[in-house]
């Protein structure tokens, strides 16, 4: 299978025309999802539907048990995999333009609604699955804010060795509000994860690697090789590991009212920003519609 393979098996129905969803069947039962390359909307984000579309696979695989629908039968899920099918970028954060609009428009409740939605995905994704599945994050270019929180809501980050992260909001006034705080300390502590946030630098993966934040890297192009390679070690004890996985998830666990008491707070800083944050903003909508190949960056 290549790394933007987009076949889905015919007897199960696509959740959404924003992903795509593939179960390979066998010993390890892996469900690889990749997020569409949006097209039409110029840029790799986190769109209303992708969230939507998102949010109804969850919600399927929870519904289910941990199972999906393949071949007239439910297969258990052993290992997820999130990537995305832009050959540069992962994930460029959050709606931007929906952000500005909202701000412009003072309509602070779809600006809530919207970044609610996106916690709660979020909390979903880093919990709920946990329990009976591993969860893997593949990315294959940059994960910037809302990308790179995706990404450190999985088990594993397994990056090619050209992708980059960071989280850039401090650069308009505003901070990473679905998870991102608490999903980093628990990798690297909570004042480390503040400087990270408060600097704004756009990391490598070998930076993160170093610090314990990127679980594996690999050569570009080798992605998908990389993450069935690591399944297939994984999968010779994996009811040790899964054992040991919720217990690293017992001693350091999400806590959804502090991720909502942010989310609150983001709200009210980004309705309140000024004139000169929004400008920067606005540079970066335009960025996120017009970005290329990391190489011509």
């Amino acid at each position: 299978m290549g790394a933007l393979d987009f076949q889905l098996p015919l007897s199960q129905p696509s959740i959404s025309d924003r992903i795509a969803v593939q179960l390979d069947q066998g010993a390890s039962n892996v469900l690889w999802v990749t997020m569409a390359r949006q097209v039409d909307e110029g840029c790799q984000n986190f769109s209303l539907p992708l969230l939507h579309g998102l949010r109804d696979l969850l919600h399927t695989i929870k519904d289910n048990a941990g199972s999906w629908f393949c071949e007239s039968q439910m297969v258990p899920v052993h290992y997820t995999v999130l990537r995305s099918g832009h050959p540069d970028y992962f994930g460029l954060g959050g709606d931007l333009k929906h952000f500005h609009s909202c701000i412009e428009r003072k309509d602070k409740g779809a600006l809530y609604r919207y970044s609610r939605l996106c916690l709660d995905l979020m909390y979903e994704w880093a919990t709920s699955l946990n329990h009976r599945a591993t969860t893997i994050a593949l990315v294959q270019g940059r994960a910037l804010g809302g990308g790179f929180e995706a990404a450190l809501g999985a088990d594993y980050l397994i990056a090619e060795e050209h992708s980059e992260f960071g989280f850039p909001e401090i650069l308009f006034g505003l901070f990473p509000c679905t998870g991102g705080m608490s999903l980093l300390a628990r990798r690297v502590g909570v004042y480390e994860a503040e400087r990270m946030m408060i600097d704004g630098r756009i990391y490598t993966a070998a930076e993160l690697k170093e610090r314990g934040i990127v679980d594996a890297i690999c050569p570009k192009g080798e992605g998908t090789l990389a993450v069935e390679e690591f399944i297939v070690n994984h999968d010779k004890h994996r009811n040790a590991r899964l054992m040991l996985q919720r217990g690293r998830h017992r001693l350091a666990p999400l806590d959804y009212r502090e991720m909502l008491t942010v989310v609150e707070e983001w709200v009210d800083a980004a309705m309140g920003l000024a004139e000169a944050d929004l400008k920067v903003m606005d540079m970066l909508v335009r960025l996120q519609r017009n970005v290329g190949p990391l190489a011509s960056r």
